[in-house]
Parts: structure tokens; C-alpha cells; sequence
């Protein structure tokens, strides 16, 4: 079971811990009773109980078409549309290719506006048998939106429209928006992005599950794993490890420290860290408030951020994903004549080094100031990402709370768009357009 700890950075913290722990248990009940802002937005919390399971049956079906009918599978989507997917898929398939492995390989779209990308994208599988799912509550984001509407149209020019239309996957609205008419009207196969679920808590909905277990994944473990930390929150209000991270964090931020790194030592976590980003930091930095997410890739960023770390302004706090056992240890042999000067590590394995690597940094991180608490998996599998997954939305729901926001709503976000809308010339943003070239 996933573990927290964070006895090292709790000397850290001014306040009392038994005061930030009663905190947190207030925030809690926010959470559990659904009487705090966005309560519209908690279809998540009991997802892993509570799911359609005729539209799960049918995900998995979905699953082993595409698995069959496609070499690869294009994802289109934008923010929690796509990052649970990615972060999973990355954690949990090979870094490369196996020999012989079937599962079509998961490519992405409509997550920025570069057409150097997608035009790459567009040559890269001409000659390849595709599906495309696309993941939007409305249709008309304009990323995903732009995405979309040149893959159908290159796929429609290669196979017609009958065909396109048997390998187009929709995820929308249950019953309203242009990507759910466009469904209806075209007969792609649709899946439902529920009211009550906001994007970035969406991960184990048909949003991420669709994609996840078209990669070959097992998403029965995922849910599975995701349910046995549910069980584990409940069965303890307010004094488990949701409330402890977010007494925490919470704690740290009124003493400055108004970063927080999520740091990892698997490659395959690094979309892992986007994910986490955009769930901290879209729930939390509203009101002139919040902690920033970052994330790092150690030991790499060892050698780029480290120094910052180590040395630079004391405004971080650190969160630290490790992985007790390899997927596939390797060993370490002895070589003639030592050139390297490796020997001494003869007869160890790779995790052994890796968590030694783990273990130093946190100790000079927590002597330099940084707390540092530490989030481990006995392994990395579905069961064990789907209690990560949980944990954080549970965790990121409390947290909120305790800050005083709506952890639920992205208000922020539209501003942006209204922007970049009224320099496209959209219709009825005519004024603005005019407004904003004159400043530009």
C-alpha cells in the first residue's frame, strides 16, 4: 500500500501539528459532506465505487478494437482531456518497443497550437492503420478542436467517410455540445465525460480509461487500486495521509514556502509530474493564493536545477515519489581492471543505487533547508498508480479547502482565451480584437 512520510519535514513547521491536523479534518468534512464550494464537482470521490459499468464493459470492448484494428492511436485532447492518460501510459508501458508487443502505440494531439508538430504527426502515420480519440466536453476548444478537424479530414481523404467515422472514438457531453451532435451525426462510437467531474479529476473516467487500456493496461488494477485507498481514506477521517499532505503543505506555505517540488527517480513518472502540476495548480492558484507545482526528473535535474535546490532562495518544500522495486532490476557485474571505478558496487543492482541516490539527496535537501517528505510505492503497476491517483485528488480536494478556495473551478483560465479569440477575429470579439492589436 502507498506509504507517506513525512516525519523529516515536520520539524520544518512553526504551527503546531496537532492544530494543521485539525485543519485539514475541518477541510475534510467540506470533502465528505459536499458542503463546501464547487460541491457540484465531487463525482470523483466515489468513482472507483460508483461507475457506469455498461460504459466500462464497453471501454473495454472499445479497447480491444482498437488494440486489433490500429498501429497507433491519436489522443486529442487538452489538459486533464489528456495528461491522466499520458501519465499512466507513460508510467506503466516499456520505455521502448518490445519485440512482438501488439498494443498500438498512444500518440497525442490538440495539446498545443504548433503546426510543426502536427504536421509531423500527419506525415508519421500516412501509412499506418489509425484511430483517433478525441476528448472534449464541448467540441470547440480550440486546440483539440483544430487537432481534430485536420486528422478526420486527412483520414477521411485516405479511407472515406464510412470508415473514418468506424475509427473515430468520441468522449464528450452525455447529451449536449458540437463534438456530441458531430458523434450522433457521423456514428462514432461515444463515451461520456460526467457533469459532476471536473477535467483534471477525470483520469478514471472514459477520459482516461479509453486510451489507458487501449495501451494494454489493466484498468481493472487501476480502479482497484484507486478503491482500496478510497476505503483506506474513509475508514479514517481526518487522520490519514490526504489530510496529513495537506496539513503539510498548507503548514509550509504560511512560512514561505510557496513552492512545492514533486521530485521523481523512474523516467516513466515524469508525465506523472505534469498531471500532478495541473491537478495542484489549477485547483489552487486562484484568489491570489496557492502553492506553485513544479516537478523534476532526478537524478537528471540533479545536474540542472539541483544547485538551485540545494542553494537558491529557501522558498521550497519537496515531495518525493519512490519506487521500492524495479519493474526490471538490473545488476551491476564486475569488470576487469576497474576502469571505471564501479566495482565496490559488484554484485548490487540499479534500485540499490537509485535509492541511495533518493536517500543522500533528501538528507542534503533537508540540510539545506528544503523539507522533504517522501510518497512510496512498493511498486510501479496499476493497483499501486491507481491509490497515487486517488491520494492526490484526495489530498488536492482537502488542501484546497484548507487554503480557501474552490478547489473545483479554473476561472483563470479563460482569460486567455477571450484573448487569443478576439486576435483570430472570432465572431462577436470584434471589439476586443481592436482593443488588444492597439496595445500590441
Amino acid at each position: 500500500m502507498l506509504k507517506l512520510d513525512s516525519a523529516k519535514a515536520r520539524p520544518f513547521l512553526q504551527a503546531g501539528w496537532g492544530e494543521l491536523l485539525g485543519e485539514a479534518a475541518m477541510a475534510e468534512r467540506f470533502l465528505l459532506e459536499g458542503t463546501g464550494p464547487g460541491a457540484d464537482f465531487l463525482g470523483w470521490r466515489d468513482l472507483p465505487e460508483q461507475y457506469d459499468r455498461e460504459e466500462y464493459e464497453r471501454i473495454k470492448t472499445a479497447a480491444e478494437r482498437i488494440r486489433r484494428d490500429c498501429d497507433v492511436l491519436v489522443v486529442v485532447g487538452i489538459g486533464g482531456s489528456y495528461l491522466g492518460a499520458r501519465a499512466v501510459i507513460s508510467a506503466l508501458t516499456p520505455a521502448f518497443p518490445l519485440p512482438g508487443e501488439k498494443s498500438p502505440e498512444i500518440i497525442f494531439a490538440g495539446h498545443q497550437i504548433s503546426s510543426s508538430y502536427l504536421g509531423d504527426l500527419l506525415a508519421y502515420i500516412k501509412d499506418k492503420r489509425v484511430c483517433l480519440n478525441v476528448i472534449s466536453k464541448s467540441g470547440t476548444t480550440t486546440e483539440p478542436a483544430i487537432a481534430f478537424r485536420l486528422l478526420k479530414e486527412a483520414l477521411e481523404e485516405k479511407l472515406g467517410r464510412q470508415e473514418t467515422a468506424r475509427r473515430i472514438y468520441a468522449t464528450t457531453d452525455k447529451s449536449r455540445g458540437a463534438l456530441k451532435k458531430l458523434a450522433e451525426q457521423e456514428g462514432y462510437e461515444s463515451f461520456v465525460v460526467p457533469d459532476d467531474v471536473g477535467g483534471r479529476y477525470s483520469v478514471l473516467t472514459a477520459v482516461g480509461l479509453l486510451p489507458i487500456a487501449a495501451a494494454g493496461i489493466d484498468i481493472d488494477a487501476l480502479m482497484e487500486g484507486a478503491r482500496a485507498m478510497r476505503r483506506q481514506l474513509l475508514d479514517n477521517p481526518g487522520q490519514n495521509i490526504a489530510c496529513e499532505y495537506a496539513a503539510l503543505r498548507n503548514g509550509l506555505l504560511r512560512q514561505g514556502k510557496t513552492v512545492e517540488i514533486l521530485a521523481n527517480y523512474e523516467p516513466g513518472l515524469h508525465y506523472l509530474g505534469e498531471w500532478w502540476k495541473q491537478l495542484y495548480g489549477e485547483s489552487e492558484g486562484k484568489d491570489g493564493k496557492g502553492i506553485f507545482p513544479a516537478a523534476v526528473d532526478l537524478t537528471t535535474d540533479l545536474h540542472s536545477m539541483g544547485q538551485y535546490i540545494q542553494d537558491g532562495s529557501r522558498i521550497l518544500m519537496e515531495s518525493v515519489i519512490g519506487v521500492e522495486q524495479s519493474a526490471r532490476p538490473l545488476a551491476i557485474r564486475e569488470q576487469p581492471g576497474d576502469s571505471d571505478g564501479l566495482n565496490y558496487l559488484a554484485g548490487r543492482d540499479m534500485d540499490f543505487v537509485n535509492e541511495s541516490a533518493l536517500q543522500g539527496t533528501r538528507l542534503a535537501h533537508l540540510d539545506g533547508g528544503v523539507p522533504v517528505s517522501l510518497i512510496r510505492l512498493p511498486r510501479l503497476d496499476a493497483d499501486h498508480l491507481g491509490q497515487l491517483l486517488y491520494f492526490f485528488e484526495y489530498a488536492c480536494g482537502v488542501s484546497g479547502y484548507m487554503l480557501g478556495v474552490n478547489p473545483f473551478d479554473q476561472p483563470g483560465v479563460e482569460s486567455y482565451k477571450k484573448n487569443m479569440f478576439a486576435l483570430l477575429g472570432k465572431p462577436g470579439f470584434e471589439a476586443a480584437g481592436e482593443e488588444l492589436r492597439k496595445r500590441l
